[in-house]
């Protein structure tokens, strides 16, 4: 739970340190001590244990039991049946792609090279379209009504983005200034991550 956040995505320490809650608030929410797991011989298993994650199978059984798909790929990705239960997760890939200079789309086509279901120069061809794209929406739900939900205006959440950007891996001006395109890109300084 600490790892991973466990109560709508928030550790324990976030409920504790942030939002105040004492530890007879959280009591029921605590993972047991290594002791407490060593003497009663508790031993954590993953289903990933026994059964390899595919993604793309687990799609395909999905969509046989009435799961629906986006219809097209998910902005910045390249999946349509990935991520479609949190507004927030565009936001998320799009930091993540500002910090290591790749987002969901190069993971999944990653995920499809190890397959052999696509070489590695398609795959590069195609992140260059998929990824990397300023959120203007996520889910065709615009930006501003998602900043709006974590009180952030869209000038703020661009200032934050520029000031936590990877500036070794984007294009600047003489100034040391991100460079963007017209419709407000960063544009990497190559393609090397796939």
């Amino acid at each position: 739970m600490e790892e991973f956040g466990g109560l709508l995505g928030l550790r324990l320490s976030d409920l504790s340190e942030i939002y105040k809650f004492n530890d007879s608030d959280l009591y029921l929410y605590r993972y047991p001590s290594e002791e407490e797991l060593n003497q009663f011989k508790v031993t954590g298993l993953f289903l990933g244990y026994y059964e390899s994650w595919d993604s793309l199978r687990n799609a395909e059984v999905s969509k046989k039991n009435g799961f629906l798909t986006f219809s097209r790929p998910i902005e910045n990705g390249y999946f349509d049946f990935e991520k479609l239960d949190n507004y927030q997760h565009g936001i998320h890939d799009y930091f993540k792609y500002l910090k290591y200079g790749f987002g969901r789309a190069s993971d999944q086509l990653n995920f499809l090279i190890r397959k052999n279901l696509i070489s590695r120069e398609k795959a590069i061809r195609i992140v260059k379209n998929y990824e990397g794209n300023f959120p203007k929406t996520y889910l065709d739900k615009p930006l501003e009504k998602i900043l709006k939900k974590i009180d952030l205006t869209m000038d703020e959440f661009i200032k934050l983005c520029d000031k936590f950007t990877n500036k070794k891996i984007f294009k600047l001006n003489q100034a040391g200034e991100l460079i963007k395109d017209d419709k407000g890109n960063l544009i990497k300084l190559n393609y090397d991550n796939i």
